[in-house]
């Protein structure tokens, strides 16, 4: 290690940032949206918006107007799903297995056949008085981007997953090596040096680095954690073997609450509901139910399950009480006398996923998401822009840049100035693509890949400073005009949402604005060029002096 450690740590930073960094943009993008995502569910389905303003309802007399929906919707379903009002989703969903006929349940698999899916069925109901909303479109909406930000798309998502998880590796590896290169780490986060090249790109990296680096530590270590059981199944497998029944329920106690019981076939009518959970209610020292599940509805052997609502608490393990539901005896309790290791996994998931905040936190996890977002671009661009200064003095006599510089200038361009506009352009398709039309969720998710991949060609073919103007132009036009756009196509627009006092839709306008206006004021800073210095007089035999490359992003050549 000749140049010593600390020099080792910044080569070390450089190249873990560097390699998988276009792929962490994505997942802190995905990540951060994911905060909101039942708010952008929401927002995607303007049919809904008109019923949100309703007053709450009581958890008890909405569960019971549900349960005589599902009686008569889905009297033959094995199970019963019954998702309660909340401050984030103030709807009634109700969801049920669809029976299979008795014919294709007996039906022989051949050799190697995986089990046939049950297929589930759901509607939405006014709390108020139990009767179906219109209908919603189709559509994935925030869940596109949570389960993007680990999974990817279009591909395995165990695959997905272990790449992800490297990624996720590299960057905590950049983090705790970034922490050891800068020994004026805190000095640095008070200063910005506007206009100064390389030394503004280092600034600004520096600053959102240290503004979050606690949840930067904290959103990557916890990401690790929760798919540790893929990275690392030597302890299970040692411990567990092949029992995997008695795995899940140490492990995720949460789930122990389900029943497979088989039906008997004798019918049994279902005991109130809401006695059940005013018992769990008391139980819980007055936490409201969120969930209740009906397995077996009808029959003598049927069970109900009451899950506790999440609140304010820090675990993702939620815990859940067991009835008889024909006679009402409480059967078992679930999620709350916890191994300390499954607890301590529970705490560590419950930081990632961010349930347990309420508004202001989660607000504040949001931002911090979005500096992590801007620290992993300014890395990058960072990278780019002290690269070429090694290229001046070919840039001065109208030279070209290397290749390696010119591929990572593209990469930039389709992955910093085009996510933004794949996600724009994933929120407009909601609003154009047929209502009616076949396949609905997977049409708006491939137009976000359709105006990604456009980009990142875009981008290849013509990595210039233009280029980034045109693209995160394009992307703040396209969110700026999300509430016009919302409120022309059936969504309560600001005008309606901000004195109705409805934050769940005023927020992703709101939002959006602010997303837009940064990304034009980024595109109009992309624009703008370096002027020229005034000449200076040289002693006559004293050489010209080499001319300086522009501090942005435009490789030599490019657009000549």
């Amino acid at each position: 290690m000749k140049e010593g450690f600390r020099q080792s740590m910044a080569w070390l930073h450089t190249w873990s940032g560097l390699l998988v960094g276009w792929v962490l943009f994505l997942v802190f993008a995905g990540g951060t949206s994911a905060y909101f995502r039942d708010e952008i569910s929401l927002w995607m389905k303007p049919e809904l918006h008109a019923a949100t303003a309703a007053a709450p309802v009581e958890p008890a007399q909405a569960a019971a107007l549900a349960l005589l929906h599902l009686q008569d919707t889905a009297a033959g379903s094995p199970r019963w799903s019954i998702e309660l009002p909340s401050e984030r989703e103030p709807l009634l969903r109700t969801g049920w297995t669809v029976p299979q006929p008795a014919a294709a349940a007996s039906a022989p698999r051949a050799a190697g056949e995986r089990p046939r899916r049950a297929r589930f069925a759901s509607a939405t109901l006014d709390p108020a008085t139990g009767q179906p909303v219109a209908a919603p479109r189709e559509t994935r909406g925030g869940d596109f981007f949570y389960r993007l930000h680990f999974d990817l798309h279009y591909m395995s998502a165990i695959w997905g997953r272990w790449i992800v998880g490297f990624c996720a590796m590299f960057m905590l590896v950049a983090i705790v090596s970034g922490i050891v290169t800068h020994k004026r780490i805190f000095k640095d986060f008070f200063t910005f040096r506007p206009r100064k090249g390389q030394r503004s790109w280092l600034d600004a990296h520096n600053a959102t680095a240290v503004l979050a680096l606690p949840y930067h530590l904290m959103i990557t270590y916890t990401g690790l954690v929760t798919l540790m059981f893929l990275y690392m199944p030597w302890g299970q497998e040692a411990v567990y073997k092949d029992d995997r029944q008695t795995y899940i329920a140490e492990v995720f106690p949460s789930s122990a609450g389900f029943s497979n019981q088989k039906p008997s076939g004798v019918a049994a009518p279902l005991v109130p509901v809401a006695d059940l959970m005013r018992q769990a209610s008391a139980a819980w020292h007055g936490t409201s139910v969120s969930r209740v599940v009906v397995n077996n509805p009808g029959d003598a052997t049927a069970r109900v399950t009451l899950y506790r609502h999440e609140g304010g608490k820090l675990s993702a393990n939620q815990s859940s009480m067991t009835f008889d539901g024909a006679s009402g005896k409480l059967l078992g309790r679930a999620g709350e006398d916890i191994a300390p290791a499954s607890n301590t996994r529970g705490v560590l998931y419950g930081l990632h996923i961010g349930r347990f905040a309420h508004p202001l936190l989660r607000w504040l996890f949001f931002v911090s998401g979005v500096a992590g977002c801007v620290m992993v671009a300014t890395g990058l661009l960072l990278w780019s822009v002290k690269e070429r200064q090694k290229y001046a003095k070919a840039l001065a006599q109208g030279g070209r840049v290397g290749f390696g510089l010119r591929l990572v200038d593209s990469l930039n361009v389709g992955a910093i100035a085009g996510l933004p506009l794949a996600m724009a352009a994933f929120f407009w398709a909601n609003r154009f693509v047929p209502v009616n039309m076949a396949e609905r969720p997977a049409t708006e998710i491939a137009c976000f890949f359709w105006a990604w991949g456009l980009a990142a060609v875009a981008g290849l073919a013509w990595p210039a400073r233009r280029m980034w103007q045109l693209q995160l132009a394009l992307g703040g036009l396209l969110f700026g005009l999300l509430p016009v756009l919302n409120a022309l196509t059936g969504g309560m627009g600001l005008g309606a949402s901000l004195p109705a006092g409805e934050w769940r839709i005023a927020g992703f306008d709101l939002t959006a604005l602010t997303l837009g206006a940064g990304l034009l004021a980024a595109a109009w800073y992309a624009g703008k060029r370096k002027p020229a210095a005034k000449p200076r007089a040289v002693p006559a035999k004293a050489p010209a002096p080499a001319r300086t490359p522009e501090p942005l992003l435009e490789p030599a050549g490019a657009g000549r």
